[in-house]
């Protein structure tokens, strides 16, 4: 696999092109589904495994996946590789670190991936910028109907698709909704939507998923249930809920426009100055100072800079992007300096004069 023309690129859903983009990053659904006549990967050994995969990969190597279609062997790859795919959205954390025969493939687009022998034989998922997870369901669920056309999946009349964990029992779905909520952390107003969100049954998680802290404001809000309701009312209930939380983040945003201008451009100012100038700087601050950038873009305070780039900048700064960029394997206070070099070397121009 060739990662320096995938380090050169970046996916779809960054491009900050879609509904609600300027709060919404991108919209997310992922199916679990397993072969009827294999066990659960937790009691399959490596021969098994190995035949799953090899099972598997005949049918997802036919899918029509926009553009060329990437096939990587994860068992094969460095752990470099491994976490570089991770930050890139394309496996999960739990595919990176398992064992045994498992893969993934990918379109060039990377809004369409498939996870081979991850939890479960199969993990797919269809991710889109903005707020757009009609779309997504549309898609992912063709692909479904094409990979159940040619296999049969562990299926019960009585509880619907079997899955190694009893939460995804049903309809094996998780749709999830990634949010960019800086004014609602900056004011806490946050834990009242954590709160609100606990009440009706919806988890929130950080960047990379369940388990993960939530790295430069950014939260995913998903499903919990999928036992029970349809992939139809568990999509439309985040769809009833996502848009109070866009327009409660915006009217925050105003508020401190409106009451706190001169602080809140400082600290736009600030945070921009110091990713264009920093010599050394931490993943943890940079994602940090990049939320308040990303914020100013929307709020007009900065005028020379795309949300395209900020987005971008989120994933390529982080430690294994990092060290594809530099084509080396760095220790911590290494990546440090090298990721304020190339903050320097991105961002350029200033800030918008206030008004």
């Amino acid at each position: 696999m060739d990662f320096d023309s995938l380090v050169r690129t970046s996916g779809e859903w960054l491009r900050g092109s879609g509904p609600e983009s300027d709060i919404v990053i991108s919209s997310r659904i992922r199916l679990a589904r397993n072969l009827a006549q294999y066990p659960f990967l937790s009691r399959a050994d490596d021969v098994v495994r190995s035949e799953i995969e090899a099972v598997i990969r005949e049918k997802v190597e036919d899918l029509p996946f926009p553009g060329s279609t990437t096939y990587i062997n994860v068992d094969g790859l460095t752990p470099l590789d491994r976490q570089f795919l991770v930050e890139r959205q394309l496996i999960s954390r739990e595919h990176s670190e398992s064992h045994g025969s498992r893969s993934v493939a990918f379109g060039r687009e990377e809004n369409l991936s498939v996870m081979v022998n991850e939890e479960d034989h199969i993990r797919m998922q269809v991710i889109r910028s903005g707020f757009s997870l009609d779309e997504a369901w549309d898609d992912i669920n063709r692909i479904d109907d094409l990979i159940e056309a040619e296999t049969s999946y562990a299926f019960s009349e009585q509880l619907g698709y079997l899955t190694a964990c009893p939460t995804n029992v049903g309809t094996g779905i998780r749709a999830s909704v990634m949010l960019h909520l800086p004014a609602l952390v900056l004011t806490k107003e946050i834990q009242k939507v954590f709160q609100a969100l606990q009440k009706i049954s919806l988890a929130v998680r950080g960047l990379y998923g369940e388990g993960s802290q939530a790295m430069g404001d950014f939260y995913q809000i998903s499903n919990q249930v999928t036992l029970g309701k349809s992939e139809e009312q568990i999509i439309d209930n985040i769809q009833e809920v996502v848009p109070n939380i866009i327009d409660y983040e915006r009217r925050v945003r105003n508020a401190l426009i409106r009451d706190n201008r001169s602080s809140l451009h400082d600290q736009i100012a600030r945070a921009y100055g110091i990713l264009k100038n920093a010599q050394t700087i931490s993943s943890e601050e940079t994602m940090h100072l990049l939320s308040s950038v990303r914020m100013g873009i929307n709020l007009e305070l900065i005028d020379d800079l795309e949300i395209a780039t900020v987005n971008e900048l989120f994933i390529h700064t982080q430690p294994a992007h990092l060290q594809k960029i530099r084509r080396a394997e760095l220790e911590s206070g290494e990546r440090n300096a090298a990721r304020a070099s190339y903050l320097r070397q991105r961002l350029g121009g200033g800030i918008a004069e206030q008004n």
